[in-house]
């Protein structure tokens, strides 16, 4: 697999902004180019689950995710409209997208094509041209709209990541458990990292 150089990450209205914005610090740690879009649930959850206000604003939004990560140039934030982002359009299509949190609403437009907003569009750009793309719903319990919904988008090409950390890597902090499913994701996605102990690396425990 090759290593991407860009990869869209899309931060929808589900619960469990806090494994999105651990995946962006982890991408650009990797020297991975982040292209960021999130909706406007994604603000209210921020402030709910994390006390982060992310800004209206993308210019305003890149400055202060830029100092967050350290990230200069390297992290680019688009609005859920910007039909003129490179992410919009297959011709300048990035090398993987990640969808996480990935809300329910938004794996179904996803799922069926509606391309109504950035978000939606950029995965629909990452199906028709082939490329990864990563969905991580957090959602539970999962009705059968929703199963049906992730079948289609697995059929279609998608990986579909739930949030459901494992627990043989011993976790002491909810941060292990944020870790674990950025692994796996990195892992789809071919971006190198040694956050947690694998299967077979764990330590004995007396």
């Amino acid at each position: 697999m090759t290593v991407p150089r860009r990869v869209v990450v899309a931060w929808s209205g589900a619960s469990g902004i806090g494994y999105g914005l651990r995946l962006v610090e982890v991408l650009l740690s990797a020297g991975v180019r982040v292209e960021l879009v999130y909706s406007p649930v994604t603000q209210i959850v921020a402030r709910q689950e994390l006390d982060v206000t992310l800004p209206t604003a993308p210019d305003a939004a890149a400055a202060l995710l830029r100092e967050r990560f350290n990230a200069g140039e390297s992290l680019q934030v688009y609005g859920r409209e910007a039909w003129f982002a490179p992410i919009a359009s297959g011709s300048n299509a990035a090398d993987a997208m990640v969808v996480c949190p990935a809300s329910m609403g938004t794996v179904a437009a996803i799922a069926q094509g509606m391309a109504k907003t950035l978000i939606e569009r950029a995965a629909d750009v990452m199906l028709k041209e082939r490329r990864p793309l990563v969905l991580v719903p957090r959602e539970t319990p999962l009705s059968v709209i929703h199963l049906e919904n992730l079948l289609r988008l697995a059929r279609a090409g998608a990986c579909v990541l739930p949030a459901n950390p494992g627990f043989y890597h011993r976790p002491q902090r909810v941060e292990d458990l944020i870790d674990f499913i950025v692994m796996r994701v990195c892992d789809q996605i071919g971006v190198a990292t040694d956050l947690l102990p694998r299967w077979g690396e764990t330590p004995d425990v007396d």
